[in-house]
């Protein structure tokens, strides 16, 4: 059965004019160039030094673009977006659609804008939709879905002017072009990733009861050595520091956990 559910937290942005795929390459981490019809991609927008500051995915239309990006962040993006207008022919602006993800199956399309997840063929899809949509799963049956494959959840999972892209995993789940050309934070990015700079990684956790909350440090041998991000019941994702992915004492706040890498991430050999 294809489930199906919406996800109140995002917004929709729109952003129109002549100039809008150049404007927004010379900006985020992926080759908007490649958003199409039917087909989406992931992106970020990073900081002058290349740490994160919002994440979203971008559809296309014939006259515009669209940003599926999370509610909390559409009020800093539209502002820091117009910061870098300039002489650009472009216009930002928030719509009223609804986001709703699906996965298990393909969906119906009608009246929606849908592509499939760029980020893994298991997370399904994307759709845009300006009538609500019938749903058959809730945001807490998704939650889970995106925290058993380990796909990171924008400000739930990585912290603004912190966090590094590479450490929660857009170079494996095609959040980062490495030929487009110059964007915010290029410099950063590609020095991690060619110079293998990663020293932590923000990867699926399990435990047989309740995780405590984001925040809480995780402790190997009374070492901190990472700390929670988001999590649902038994199921979490946390950063760790990739020296420590063999601890077999890993806990937090008291509560014993699992590493459980996805088959997706590349980590590098142990030493």
């Amino acid at each position: 059965m294809t489930y199906l559910a919406a996800l109140p937290v995002r917004t929709v942005l729109a952003v129109t004019g002549a100039d809008r795929v150049s404007f927004l390459n010379g900006l985020v981490s992926n080759d908007v160039a490649l958003a199409a019809p039917g087909h989406a991609i992931w992106s970020a927008l990073l900081t002058a030094q290349g740490k994160y500051l919002a994440d979203f995915f971008i559809f296309a239309e014939p006259d515009r673009l669209l940003l599926d990006c999370e509610s909390g962040h559409a009020a800093m993006l539209l502002p820091r977006l117009m910061r870098y207008k300039l002489r650009a022919d472009i216009a930002i602006t928030e719509t009223q659609r609804g986001v709703y993800v699906a996965w298990n199956g393909t969906p119906a399309q009608d009246n929606t804008i849908a592509a499939p997840d760029p980020r893994l063929p298991e997370a399904g899809w994307r759709l845009l939709a300006e009538t609500p949509l019938l749903t058959n799963a809730t945001l807490e049956d998704w939650d889970l879905h995106r925290l058993a494959l380990g796909l990171p959840d924008g400000s739930r999972d990585m912290e603004a002017e912190k966090s590094i892209l590479l450490e929660a995993g857009f170079d494996e789940l095609h959040g980062v072009s490495w030929t487009k050309g110059c964007y915010m934070g290029q410099e950063l990015t590609a020095r991690t990733r060619y110079r293998g700079l990663i020293k932590r990684r923000l990867l699926p956790v399990r435990a047989e009861q309740t995780l405590p909350p984001p925040g809480t440090p995780l402790l190997s041998e009374g070492r901190e050595i990472g700390q929670m991000r988001s999590s649902r019941g038994t199921l979490g994702l946390a950063t760790l520091r990739l020296d420590a992915l063999g601890a077999s004492d890993l806990q937090a706040d008291g509560v014993a956990l699992r590493v459980e890498v996805p088959a997706w991430a590349k980590l590098p050999e142990p030493v």
